[in-house]
């Protein structure tokens, strides 16, 4: 699979539903009004020189070279004036959106604002621009994503290696999980991974808590190549299930050195899955007769599970923790907890440690700003470091609520 294969399939997720980012705003929010605040409940007023709050400006970062897009935003490596650090510095993606903050970047800041592990990445600040309408994420910079390493290096990873990698996207599932949260954009782009070996998820742009009973979500998400068939199939609810089919064919593609499922439509996603897998029935997935979308596609009779073929040399357990993640149904695939205490995780060849990765060229590095002066934003330093964080999650809070009863 090539570099621009992979291209086509990302471009083609790029754009998402906008059912979820609600209506806009019928009025634009000025920089001094009364604002509800998400946290009290309370109105709250908010004085022309503190809209921003404590917020820097992102005049005080250095632009060095664009280094992605995620769902929502443009990405570039930045130069921190002040401390002289080198972070990645995001620019929330306000397309659509005349007024305000879009809600997915609102969600992204407040997901990672409530994140503290090692397997995600770290917001460090919130930084302005001009005006509230211009915000961008100060986060750390890692130097490599996995997808530029698969399309790149020349030696693909070891099994030990691929283990490694695998064992830590889990323990950042799993914390997400427990707190609530589902990614829903799972796939290697948005897998970073810094000189240390240390794996971290990224790119939280559709990520949504969720909770009991379980709300109707837009099925549109996950990129293609990892969308679960209940997604395909626009079940009307998610769970922390689609991450880990995700997951499985992340370990899949670590594991054969190219996608696993690389398909250019939904329908042809569908006939990899089923050539794969086999063809889903109600006896191994209850609700599979009344999955909406189902009357769409008419899904070849396939009786085989072609693992094994594909992945000849897997042993056992490796085979048995695929089949976990690939399983139908939802409610009976593997959870991150489950699959951490596999026991193809303990056998040999062992993960190895983090620290002994192989290093590689910096790929994300290569381009050149075209403008190696600082970003283009005529504004000063309003304060220090990461003091800023609670006061712009109030802030940001009281806008999405504001929005909403707009």
């Amino acid at each position: 699979m090539t570099k621009d294969d992979r291209k086509h399939s990302n471009s083609n997720e790029s754009k998402r539903s906008s059912a979820e980012a609600g209506p806009d705003p019928s009025a634009p929010i000025t920089r001094r009004g009364i604002l509800t605040s998400l946290m009290t409940g309370k109105p709250m007023e908010i004085p022309e020189q503190d809209i921003l709050g404590k917020c820097r400006f992102v005049s005080e970062f250095e632009k060095l070279n664009r280094i992605g897009e995620g769902t929502y935003g443009i990405v570039y490596r930045a130069r921190d004036t002040k401390t002289d650090k080198v972070v990645a510095l995001k620019k929330v993606r306000m397309e659509h959106e005349k007024d305000g903050l879009p809600v997915s970047g609102l969600r992204e800041i407040s997901v990672l604002l409530s994140c503290r592990h090692e397997n995600i990445v770290q917001l460090r600040e919130v930084v302005v621009g001009r005006s509230l309408e211009s915000i961008f994420l100060a986060m750390e910079y890692c130097e490599q994503d996995l997808a530029s390493l698969l399309d790149n290096m020349q030696t693909p990873f070891s099994e030990s290696q691929v283990k490694c990698i695998v064992l830590q996207v889990l323990k950042g599932l799993r914390y997400l999980h427990r707190n609530f949260i589902v990614h829903r954009d799972l796939k290697v782009s948005n897998l970073l991974m810094t000189d240390k070996g240390c794996v971290k998820i990224a790119d939280f742009g559709l990520a949504r808590w969720f909770g009991l009973p379980l709300k109707p979500m837009t099925p549109r998400v996950v990129t293609l190549w990892y969308r679960a068939p209940e997604l395909l199939l626009q079940a009307k609810t998610q769970t922390t299930s689609v991450d880990m089919w995700a997951a499985g064919c992340i370990l899949g593609e670590l594991l054969g050195h190219r996608p696993l499922l690389p398909g250019r439509s939904e329908i042809q996603q569908l006939e990899l899955i089923v050539d794969l897998l086999g063809t889903p029935s109600e006896a191994i997935w209850p609700e599979f007769n009344s999955l909406p979308a189902l009357q769409n596609f008419s899904l070849k009779q396939q009786p085989y599970n072609n693992l094994k073929q594909r992945f000849p040399w897997l042993s056992a357990a490796g085979l048995r923790l695929l089949n976990f993640l690939f399983m139908y149904d939802p409610k009976k695939r593997a959870t991150a907890e489950e699959c951490l205490q596999s026991s193809y995780f303990k056998e040999a060849p062992l993960p190895c440690d983090p620290k002994l990765m192989p290093t590689f060229p910096q790929h994300r590095n290569m381009k050149k700003s075209s403008q190696s002066k600082e970003i283009r934003e005529s504004e000063v330093l309003a304060s220090d470091q990461t003091s800023n964080l609670p006061a712009i999650s109030d802030l940001l809070g009281s806008l999405v609520k504001k929005r909403r009863v707009e």
